[in-house]
């Protein structure tokens, strides 16, 4: 694993926006940054591939722990009145895209090491999945990619169709001023299309309760399939995020409430108590009692780096603001990050359906931020 220099492409803004990330700068500079590229080898991509999976069946010993204990749900910052919405969905076996990210630490020697799971609302797809893909078929047409994530999309939506009413999805989104949730909506719609569905497109507001207590559109129609980007913690705690409850089942949710147990810090803690010295693992607690050595705390419901302290040696190294509750926190072993040259990177590692689908790569300072660049990669034998 190293990191090149390269000159960007002459026009890649506008290479990269007509792919639809026109979020590629900002008033810092480029967001997608092509001024530099990762290589591995082959034997390397193999490693993240098998710490993906491997990670990714630890999730599901997880998650069948987790359901069936009310204080392992607390623990996780479900409430307890989606505690039986989260079992029912689980146990169930709702209609799952089962995709996510998995942000690793790693340099490439070693065994990759799990910082994260982003599983419920994941970014950064369409540059891992489109942008860095055609850049590469430019730039190095003769070497390959770790990245089947955009085939890998349509075949889970082509698996699921029988199961959505109709065929039919509904879309929703915020409305960002910089478009980046727009568009990656608008890329899953787009991938459910090829996939032979029907779509339809709305914004979270948009989304409403008829007087019968059943989830609608903005014209009243009946919301039969919802992928939405909008956190399950932030509607479970919302007025009408207690109103759907009675009728939840009647919508096919993508992703479905199951996943508040493994998209929330907590379950670190847990994975490692369930299976402590894991190869891929971090020893995590949620007990500032066991704290020991360098560590990083994060809160256990939070997003894009904010509100996480690097501590190095009893000193407080990095620490990022945000508005995210701090009462309680998930310690996680602090893993020597490998400075490249440009910044530290983290490895975010895609999956779908339980196999490792693609990998996008973030860089920034000790804590991967909001403000993080992605860098494109190759492999290189």
């Amino acid at each position: 694993m190293r990191r090149i220099t390269l000159e960007p492409r002459a026009g890649w803004q506008d290479a990269v926006g007509e792919l639809g990330l026109l979020w590629h700068s900002d008033v810092d500079g480029p967001y997608w940054d092509e001024s530099g590229c990762y290589e591995f080898t082959l034997a390397q991509i193999d490693q993240l591939e098998d710490a993906t999976d491997a990670v990714h069946a630890l999730y599901l010993e997880a998650g069948a722990w987790i359901v069936n204990n009310e204080r392992m749900l607390a623990a996780c910052g479900i409430p307890q009145s989606y505690h039986d919405a989260v079992r029912k969905a689980w146990n169930g076996q709702v209609p799952a895209l089962d995709f996510g990210r998995f942000d690793f630490a790693w340099d490439g020697t070693g065994a990759p090491k799990l910082l994260e799971y982003n599983c419920d609302t994941p970014t950064s797809l369409l540059e891992t999945s489109i942008v860095q893909w055609y850049w590469k078929e430019e730039v190095f047409p003769d070497l390959d990619q770790f990245n089947s994530l955009h085939e890998r999309l349509i075949e889970r939506w082509q698996l699921i169709s029988p199961a959505l009413p109709g065929r039919r999805v509904w879309f929703a989104h915020v409305g960002d001023e910089v478009h980046e949730d727009t568009m990656t909506t608008t890329y899953m719609r787009d991938l459910a299309q090829q996939a032979g569905l029907e779509t339809h497109g709305l914004l979270i507001e948009q989304i409403g309760i008829d007087a019968q207590g059943r989830i609608v559109d903005q014209d009243d129609g009946l919301i039969t399939a919802l992928f939405k980007l909008y956190p399950w913690e932030w509607m479970a705690v919302e007025e009408f995020g207690q109103a759907i409850l009675p009728h939840m089942t009647e919508t096919v949710w993508l992703e479905p409430v199951w996943k508040m147990m493994w998209s929330n810090k907590a379950v670190l803690a847990i994975l490692w108590d369930m299976f402590p010295g894991h190869e891929n693992l971090l020893p995590a607690t949620l007990d500032p009692r066991m704290v020991s050595g360098d560590y990083v705390s994060k809160p256990i419901l939070s997003r894009e780096g904010a509100n996480v302290q690097v501590v190095a040696d009893g000193q407080v190294i990095a620490s990022s603001g945000g508005a995210y509750s701090t009462d309680r926190l998930v310690y996680q072993q602090r893993y020597p990050l490998k400075d490249f040259g440009r910044g530290y990177p983290v490895l975010g590692s895609w999956i779908v359906g339980g196999k490792a689908a693609g990998l996008g790569i973030r860089e920034d300072g000790l804590i991967t931020a909001n403000g993080a660049r992605f860098v494109p990669h190759v492999i290189r034998d």
